[in-house]
This record gives C-alpha cells, sequence and structure tokens, in this order.
C-alpha cells in the first residue's frame, strides 16, 4: 500500500513539474506574448509587467491543473478504500 502511494504521489510532481514548463513555453511562444516583450524600438513598446502579472499565473496554472487532475483520476480509479485495507 506504501509503495503505491509513493508512485502516486511522484506521478503527480512529475506531471506537476512537465504542466507548468509546458504552459511557460507555449505561453513565451504565443503571439501575444512575444509582441509584448519582443516588439519596440529601444524598449519602447515593450510590457515587462507581464513578466509579474501573466507569467506567475500561468505557472501555478499549469502546475496545478494537471497535478489536480492527476489526483482525481487516481482516485477515480483506484476506489474508495476502508480503514480495514490500509
Amino acid at each position: 500500500m506504501n509503495r503505491n502511494r509513493n508512485a502516486v504521489t511522484c506521478g503527480g510532481c512529475v506531471l506537476s513539474v512537465a504542466g507548468a514548463l509546458t504552459a511557460t513555453s507555449v505561453w513565451l511562444a504565443s503571439t501575444p506574448t512575444r509582441i509584448r516583450l519582443g516588439r519596440g524600438f529601444e524598449n519602447e513598446g515593450m510590457d515587462l509587467t507581464v513578466l509579474f502579472t501573466e507569467l506567475p499565473l500561468v505557472f501555478l496554472a499549469g502546475a496545478t491543473l494537471p497535478a489536480l487532475a492527476y489526483a482525481f483520476l487516481a482516485r477515480l480509479l483506484g476506489g474508495r478504500r476502508t480503514r480495514d485495507d490500509t
């Protein structure tokens, strides 16, 4: 039982890291982000506030949503266990 719980926890952590990195890279490659960060002559027209406002939210959402979905599926497929099964 303990090994199964450790595997589920490790799988959720790996999925969370992968989701956060994927969400961040997709956000950086998107057209609106490239326009805000890369366009502008001598820093005119660059909006660096997106690094402080959007980037943390994208990173947290990318880390949280896959982990929650994984936990939900693990709970759903694992079934409910009684205290006698532990």
